[in-house]
């Protein structure tokens, strides 16, 4: 499982640990569990935000084929500034598919910050009760968390079998140890067999690859510094699990001397059959000629991640540097400068979104009201902790929808400015893209190939290169 670091700097003159001292901490949980460091997030005590850390945070947690992902955070109260924030953002993890986890040892928090919602006096040091609640918990062997793939929460709160997902399980052990499949392939196989994950979506080398991973299917449950072995059923034995990780790392050591290259069109080019992004995929071809001599060549392209990570969609494969002159040649046409978006009257423009954005403040104080309220009834006991869940997973993500469209405006309006002055600029980062296609460094070619361009649909017989509005 790949874990990710989410660390808040300490107000000035507030004491807490320091943003150095919260990552050797992560560092240390992530060596001591056997969890793959994904990335670190930090939340600056000056940030205004807008794109702060946790913004930063949940546009990874969007990106597509992820795999099982587990936050890793200093306490409950080190995911916001206050205790209506830090749950706010716990349930909006959660809606995005990620487990949380406490370096204080608190894994679930739901049932503690319901009891502490009830009678929360103004200061109080929430994190230091919910701390011993989760530490009591792990001590009894329950499940803290989301429960993998095969599994589900028993009533005595330990895992028990989902036979539908177990079977499933046993399966991709079985085509990667006897059957010798690659991971692509066993995606693949799945897919072709209409086989969903439990989020209904199509299954990826990434998802496969945590599966193959998860020492969790050898009975043992682990969380946090507890281990209880034969917890639950088990559902691979010691040595298919052990050669199959055997397998996994010799794999991996054959590739740790590569080296990735850059791409161009990196996030822009999508396939045009499936609306799946286009990958850059290197391979380097060795061959031995008649003569005796060896031949060498490398090849770039893009290729379809549906194809690459699913086994889905077909090769729709293009060179890299002939789809890369397609797109310099579709914005140096004879139209390419008005192809640019045109904008209508700026006034009225700027006025509709300001008063949308005005709508969409409101609206995040009728959902902050909303969450208030779930966490109260709760507190009185009038709803279970897991329809407590249910509804504020729903609130959380739909005010971090409510989020992104008021940024999305905000961000409008700062950048809107005078429409001549704009379509120049436009203009002049245009001409400057294709007159140094071939001499500008690659980052800033790609900076502004990104400034201007949305998106490229790439098909088998041509691309559509589509602006930024």
């Amino acid at each position: 499982m790949k874990a990710i670091g989410y660390f808040r700097e300490p107000p000035a003159g507030a004491k807490g640990e320091s943003l150095a001292e919260q990552n050797k901490a992560f560092l240390e949980f992530c060596d001591h569990h056997g969890y793959e460091v994904a990335i670190t997030f930090v939340e600056t005590a000056d940030g205004n935000g807008q794109r702060g850390g946790f913004r930063q945070l949940v546009a990874y947690l969007r990106r597509p084929q992820q795999g099982f992902l587990l936050v890793v955070t200093r306490a409950l109260d080190g995911l916001g500034g206050d205790l209506k924030e830090a749950t706010r953002r716990y349930f909006q993890l959660e809606g995005l598919g990620a487990q949380v986890a406490f370096l204080s040892g608190n894994a679930d928090p739901v049932s503690d910050v319901v009891g502490a919602w009830a009678a929360k006096p103004a200061g109080s040091d929430l994190s230091d009760r919910v701390r011993a609640a989760m530490r009591r918990k792990a001590v009894r062997g329950e499940v803290l968390g989301r429960p993998p793939y095969g599994y589900r929460v028993g009533p005595r709160r330990r895992l028990e079998l989902v036979p539908e997902e177990a079977v499933v399980v046993r399966y991709i052990f079985r085509m990667y140890l006897h059957e010798s499949l690659g991971i692509r392939l066993i995606a693949g196989r799945l897919n072709q067999e209409e086989l969903k994950t439990r989020r209904g979506g199509n299954w990826s080398m990434v998802s496969i690859r945590d599966i193959l991973r998860n020492r969790v299917y050898l009975g043992t449950y682990s969380r946090f510094g507890v281990r209880v072995p034969g917890s639950h059923p088990a559902l691979v034995t010691p040595d298919d699990f052990r050669a199959v990780q055997d397998r996994l790392n010799a794999r991996r050591n054959n590739y740790a001397g590569r080296q990735p290259s850059a791409f161009l069109l990196a996030g822009l080019a999508r396939c045009g059959y499936c609306g799946n992004r286009m990958i850059g995929v290197s391979r380097r071809q060795t061959w031995r000629r008649a003569s005796g001599s060896e031949g060498r060549a490398s090849y770039r392209y893009y290729q379809c991640e549906s194809r690459t990570n699913q086994n889905l969609c077909d090769y729709h494969t293009q060179r890299a540097d002939e789809l890369e002159e397609q797109v310099r040649a579709s914005l140096d046409s004879p139209n390419g400068s008005a192809l640019l978006p045109q904008a209508g009257d700026e006034s009225a423009v700027v006025a509709e979104w300001q008063a949308e954005a005005e709508r969409l403040q409101n609206r995040l104080r009728q959902l902050d009201r909303r969450l208030d309220e779930q966490l109260s009834t709760a507190a009185r006991g009038r709803i279970t902790k897991e329809q407590l869940r249910k509804l504020s997973t729903a609130t959380a993500a739909e005010r971090l929808r409510v989020e992104d469209a008021l940024e999305e405006v905000q961000r409008k309006v700062r950048d809107q400015g005078d429409v001549s002055t704009r379509r120049r600029g436009r203009e002049r980062s245009l001409a400057r893209l294709l007159d140094g296609w071939k001499t500008l460094a690659f980052d800033e070619r790609q900076t502004l190939l990104r400034d201007l361009v949305d998106r490229v649909v790439v098909r088998d017989d041509g691309v559509q290169v589509l602006l930024r509005p």
